[in-house]
């Protein structure tokens, strides 16, 4: 299968900036889209920003402006800068990523994997 690993969390005060990476491992084949979810104590797990194999990305309306997914295909790894960081940003932050990997028995299967998620904590 295919792991996600996420680093760069942590806490912050309010007005300040983190990175956030995630590398993905296994027997890749391609990574079609990655992503960052986030979900703070109570609420449902909501989109934070994604990014295409391409480059094209999309980004909650909360983050806008704010927030920078990028991608670095040939390490397989996905970021998320974050700036003038909000109380209200503060979650675990899950990166996710589908695309296809070759199985034990060496054919090509689809992968849907999620990280374990790293803390994001912004004080006020």
């Amino acid at each position: 299968q295919v792991q996600l690993v996420e680093s760069g969390g942590g806490l912050v005060q309010a007005g300040g900036s983190l990175r956030l990476s995630c590398a993905a491992s296994g027997s890749i084949f391609s990574i079609n889209a990655m992503g960052w979810y986030r979900q703070a104590p109570g609420k449902q797990r909501e989109l934070v920003a994604a990014i295409t194999s391409g480059g094209s990305t999309n980004y909650a309306d909360s983050v806008k402006g704010r927030f920078t997914i990028s991608r670095d295909n040939a390490k397989n790894t996905v970021y998320l800068q974050m700036n003038s960081l909000k109380p209200e940003d503060t979650a675990a932050y899950l990166c996710n990523a589908g695309g296809r990997y070759f199985s034990t028995n060496g054919y090509l299967s689809n992968f849907n994997s999620w990280g374990q998620g790293t803390q994001v904590a912004v004080s006020s």
